[in-house]
């Protein structure tokens, strides 16, 4: 990739993930965490520490924002200390939470206002999949700006998908992808928990699920670790259940109630309420095992 000075601010599963990616291929690069042990794993791989947002806009070029939600990516574009007071005018911010359209759409602008440039820019596909570059970014932002971050975002993910221009359109993608990682996965844990009712053996279904015509790349992802009782979280359960929600918020605001969309996002919050939350999302198998009053 050219040299840029790059930050990244969230370095959990992620955001590490993508900041050991960044300097394996040379990058100079800043990071910037609430959890100090988190930074220590950049830093022992040659990143730099960012005392603030803002101190990291004063040395990089581009900044990835690779925090949980709206709220956390506002606060350090915007609070106290934040990267839009610091950052010189041609910068650029790369955003990659899984949040609403009107809030990209918001942040874009008000970066606009400050002569920033915003790269919409949901990511999808695991920590494994974002260290080894082959993760997928749904990018929306204007073409110029596409092209003179075109080798950041390349470096990032294999595939990168150009969704257009208008900001909001990378987040809406992303929502319609994860409300159907949603249905999908509950569906799984479904027909697990069934399978197990009536006495066949899980894996040995899912054997099965996987050379048919119910196969999902989801289910056998986290089927494999639910039925060897690992929930140790690669993708909290609190995040599908956030994202599926926004999925049916921007639904009802298009005037569409999808039926299989709201089960399936009312199943995550259902887990969430019942303790899943910090579990891996793998945990909706033992979820729906406790609905039936059998043990974890």
């Amino acid at each position: 990739m050219r040299h840029h000075s790059v930050g990244i601010v969230g370095v959990g599963n992620m955001g590490l993930a993508m900041a050991l990616r960044l300097r394996e291929l040379g990058a100079e690069l800043h990071v910037r965490d609430i959890d100090p042990a988190r930074e220590a794993l950049a830093i022992d791989a040659g990143a730099r520490r960012a005392a603030t947002p803002a101190e990291m806009a004063r040395r990089a070029d581009a900044i990835v924002i690779a925090v949980v939600d709206a709220a956390q990516s506002e606060a350090v574009l915007f609070g106290d200390g934040g990267v839009a007071g610091a950052m010189r005018a041609g910068g650029c911010v790369v955003l990659c939470p899984t949040i609403a359209p009107a809030s990209t759409e918001a942040i874009a602008a008000r970066l606009a206002a400050a002569g920033i440039d915003t790269i919409d820019a949901p990511m999808s596909g695991g920590p494994a999949r974002a260290r080894s570059g082959t993760m997928s970014l749904m990018v929306a932002c204007p073409d110029r700006v596409f092209a003179r971050w075109r080798d950041l975002l390349e470096s990032l993910a294999d595939p990168v998908f150009r969704i257009g221009e208008r900001a909001g359109d990378g987040a809406r993608t992303k929502l319609v992808n994860n409300l159907l990682a949603a249905v999908n996965l509950v569906g799984a844990a479904e027909a697990i928990a069934l399978a197990e009712r009536v006495g066949l053996d899980a894996a040995r279904t899912l054997d099965v699920i996987e050379r048919s015509s119910g196969q999902s790349w989801i289910a056998s992802d986290r089927m494999r670790r639910a039925i060897a009782g690992d929930l140790a979280p690669r993708a909290h359960t609190t995040l599908l259940a956030k994202d599926s929600a926004l999925a049916i918020a921007m639904a009802a605001a298009a005037g569409v109630a999808p039926r299989l969309g709201d089960a399936a996002a009312a199943t995550f919050a259902a887990a969430v309420a019942a303790g899943h939350g910090g579990d891996d999302d793998a945990s909706l198998l033992a979820f729906l095992r406790e609905l039936e009053g059998r043990p974890r």
